[in-house]
């Protein structure tokens, strides 16, 4: 309950107050929290604790290197601002419409990393580039499969996609050409804030996950599949993968997520000492997805095949270590049935496939083209959690 006038169908209720940064006409970006169709603003709100700085910062990185300790303590100050009627009077003046704000980049990106976690998606793909092989290849079960991205071209949700170009080679073609992607694709993923970091030269056990990720966030991460298909061998994702990856302008905690965590699905063959463990588990998440307003997809996530937590002590095995304001994603979300894979690759089954969006055909998208990806997620007595939306336009190439 809260003394907060909260809309029917809200993503934000009392029990979520997802983090973000916000503008308010000319004044400095902040912190703000979100509940109903307001945000609290965190800086005034915050003025007599002793961590009130880092809610007056045009990032979240310094509330996230503050650690677990500080971030449950935080969420426990939220609950009562919202909960207790006594801090009405302090906090109503300090409630802003999130319409009358600017929404900006959450955090500020150190590294950024792609997983492949998805054994419908990783299947999918498979079956179109090896259909006379075997879908998966043979270290995709013993391992969470990952890629290092381009963190300076991660972008707060609304920001225009410009179509990228690169070297490009279909099967039959003699020789490789240049020129725009043919084949612009979406990805949805849930991407994991790292607030803690690990020191070089150790690794981030599967036990210690909660100790160094804060939350999360949607993630898009825009795909040129013919600049992809033409460069990754042997390598992997380049040109084809960094010229944009949209992110979600809330970053939702995992305590607020914890009721809505489902056990992990069964893996076979046994993993290896280093990712295994009694308490693995997913997100309750279903993704939608919108192509220019029309509900494409629904993925829904408590299908993967890997956890996040497998997902960071993989990343950090090696010794890598992790910095504040890290940023890892899933790898695109795709559930068993045709409607709830999370790529237009496989929706339209490598363009042979097309889709009808609002009486039009599509296989990939084109100039002008609107994705938006929001998602939920639903606890046992059926309380949701929102975690906002992704959304992103397509602009011609340069």
């Amino acid at each position: 309950m809260t003394w907060i006038d909260i809309p029917a169908n809200s993503p934000f209720g009392p029990g979520n107050l997802p983090l973000g940064i916000f503008r308010a006409g000319d004044e400095d970006p902040r912190v703000g929290a979100a509940i109903g169709d307001q945000i609290i603003d965190l800086a005034p709100v915050a003025h007599q604790r002793d961590d009130s700085q880092v809610f007056a910062q045009p990032s979240l990185n310094a509330f996230l290197a503050l650690g677990r300790p500080a971030w449950q303590a935080t969420r426990e100050w939220l609950l009562d601002l919202v909960r207790n009627d006594d801090n009405r009077s302090d906090i109503e003046p300090y409630l802003i419409p999130q319409s009358a704000v600017t929404m900006l980049l959450p955090f500020e990106v150190a590294d950024y990393v792609d997983f492949y976690a998805s054994e419908h998606h990783a299947s999918n793909v498979g079956r179109l580039f090896r259909p006379d092989a075997e879908p998966l290849l043979p270290n995709w079960k013993h391992l969470p499969v990952g890629y290092h991205g381009r963190a300076g071209t991660v972008v707060a949700s609304g920001t225009e996609i410009v179509r990228p170009s690169g070297q490009r080679k279909a099967p039959a073609d003699d020789a490789p050409t240049y020129g725009p992607t043919q084949r612009l694709d979406i990805e949805v993923e849930l991407g994991y804030v790292v607030g803690s970091p690990s020191t070089l030269g150790s690794r981030v056990a599967v036990e210690d996950f909660k100790d160094h990720v804060y939350g999360v966030v949607l993630v898009n991460d825009w795909s040129a599949r013919d600049i992809q298909a033409w460069e990754y061998v042997p390598l992997g994702p380049f040109l084809g993968k960094s010229f944009a990856t949209s992110i979600s302008p809330w970053v939702v905690s995992l305590d607020a997520l914890e009721a809505t965590k489902v056990p992990l699905p069964p893996q076979e063959p046994a993993v290896l000492p280093y990712l295994a463990s009694d308490e693995l588990t997913n997100f309750d998440i279903t993704f939608e997805v919108r192509w220019n307003g029309q509900l494409v997809s629904t993925p829904p996530y408590k299908e993967m095949y890997w956890s996040a937590a497998q997902m960071l002590a993989h990343l950090s095995v090696n010794g890598a270590s992790v910095r504040t304001g890290d940023l890892f994603a899933s790898g695109t979300v795709s559930g068993a049935e045709k409607n709830q894979r999370g790529s237009f690759l496989e929706l339209s089954w490598g363009g042979r496939e097309p889709i009808t969006v609002n009486g039009e055909e599509r296989t990939f998208l084109q100039d002008g083209d609107e994705v938006t990806i929001t998602a939920s997620a639903t606890t046992p007595d059926g309380t949701k959690i929102g975690l906002g939306e992704v959304t992103g336009r397509i602009l011609p190439a340069n």
